[in-house]
């Protein structure tokens, strides 16, 4: 018999969780830096900030090319590309519209706690049609500390009202994971453009396919009863 969970609130990454956003990012960041002549590792560079705060990727980018980086011009390029892809449409990912359904019609309390900053998320969120869905946003803004660290999703708990430990949190990335994880809250992972490390799959109650394997999960656990 599968075992149920107690769940008190479900608390959402949005980037590459419910938005297909980290597509766009990844694309226009490797872009932006080929045109400055740094396209060799650019794609790896890329890969490794997935899930990251903005002031980290910069200290990464930084770190990685030296203090010649010309960071304020790529950041640039990177917002003219990543804002001229956006104009095209910011979908959601397979099962977000699902996912946010099933949570609605349970009564089950959720918020979203991402990377981004404020004015980002207020911003994806509405032009992706799903921003008057949740009561509640935890930013990077919030914080002191971003993911990987746990705080975001401390703070998120305890905004609520619940403890960690009672709380389901649905992450794409394995940073994501490892600051759900280190809160205490019971992580679930949908990769998007990283796939799971063996660490994180350690930490995940279960590594699915897409948002619809979420609800169903859920639902088989008792966490929408």
């Amino acid at each position: 018999m599968t075992a149920l969970w107690n769940v008190d609130a479900v608390l959402l990454d949005m980037d590459g969780t419910l938005l297909d956003t980290e597509k766009v990012y990844f694309d226009s960041l490797v872009a932006a830096l080929t045109g400055f002549g740094f396209g060799d590792d650019a794609a790896a560079i890329c890969h490794a900030m997935v899930g990251l705060p903005g002031p980290v990727c910069e200290a990464m980018l930084r770190k990685h090319y030296g203090a010649d980086f010309p960071l304020a011009d790529v950041s640039q390029a990177y917002a003219t590309n990543r804002d001229r892809m956006f104009r095209a449409g910011l979908p959601l990912k397979p099962g977000t519209l699902d996912l946010l359904d099933g949570l609605a019609a349970a009564d089950r309390p959720m918020a979203i706690v991402t990377s981004s900053a404020r004015r980002t998320a207020e911003s994806h969120l509405t032009l992706a049609g799903i921003r008057k869905r949740f009561d509640m946003l935890f930013t990077i803004d919030d914080v002191t500390h971003g993911k990987p660290d746990p705080e975001l999703y401390l703070k998120a708990a305890a905004h609520l009202g619940v403890a960690p430990q009672d709380c389901v949190a649905v992450e794409d990335s394995n940073h994501g994971v490892a600051a759900a994880h280190a809160a205490g809250a019971i992580t679930l992972m949908v990769p998007d453009m990283a796939p799971p490390t063996e660490e994180s799959r350690a930490r995940c109650a279960a590594v699915l396919p897409d948002l619809n394997a979420v609800l169903a999960m859920l639902r088989e656990r008792g966490a929408l009863a």
